[in-house]
């Protein structure tokens, strides 16, 4: 079965001193990520903004390649006033192949959590890739495979493990409608369950699973797998 698992970087770390802001592109352009973004992804680069000049915002730059030039940045927030005051991180942005553009920006709460992640996995100047946070784990991430703009996969989790994929082979999905044609169901990472959509409408015409899975159903026991019917009702 073809899987589209994408491996997530890990993001560079590293102390440094603060530096100028001006020495760091600014947060790749919204019109440059995909035309699909979710409602519930928008909103918070705000916080990215390095030209603004609110000193409650506070930039520190860091060169974690040794190339004396500033590769990751990152940017606080002042809560409280006085004694009370403390610097809460609200966005990372990190540039991965020294190429002076942003390919990994991750955008935080004001509480410093992490609520989400555009990523630039190809690195051709655009956000291919999303993830969205909730409470520390991973909740789901968004894919454009083929670079067309539009998401064609989302991955869903559940206590940061792997659960299910819809995928939308295809491409009949808009900006206003997921259609996906694919649905994947894992187990311990693995795909054990697929169903396919052959005609376009919006249902499961075929199911496949893997030996291991048929075994178990010839045995008369239960796949440790999810067998909702998120395929046959996509969503």
């Amino acid at each position: 079965m073809n899987k589209h698992m994408s491996c997530a970087l890990l993001l560079l770390a590293a102390c440094g001193s603060k530096g100028s802001a001006d020495n760091l592109p600014s947060t790749t352009p919204a019109a440059t990520r995909s035309s699909a973004l979710p409602t519930d992804a928008r909103g918070g680069e705000s916080h990215c903004d390095t030209k603004n000049s609110d000193p409650k915002y506070e930039i520190s730059e860091y060169d974690t390649s040794g190339d004396d030039k500033p590769d990751v940045r990152k940017v606080f927030l002042r809560i409280g006033d006085g004694t009370l005051a403390r610097l809460v991180l609200v966005c990372r942005e990190s540039d991965l192949n020294a190429d002076g553009s942003k390919d990994i920006v991750r955008y935080y709460s004001e509480e410093g959590a992490a609520l989400r992640e555009e990523a630039d996995r190809n690195f051709d100047g655009k956000m291919d890739e999303l993830t969205f946070f909730q409470e520390g784990q991973i909740l789901r991430q968004e894919f454009d495979f083929n670079g067309d703009g539009k998401v064609d996969t989302k991955i869903y989790f559940d206590k940061g493990r792997p659960l299910r994929a819809e995928r939308d082979l295809q491409a009949r999905s808009t900006t206003e409608r997921w259609a996906p044609d694919r649905w994947e169901y894992y187990d311990n990472g693995r795909v054990v369950r697929m169903g396919t959509d052959v005609d376009g409408d919006g249902k499961v015409d075929r199911w496949d699973r893997d030996s291991s899975t048929r075994q178990q159903l010839d045995l008369g026991q239960s796949p440790a797998t999810t067998e909702s019917g998120a395929g046959d009702q996509p969503t």
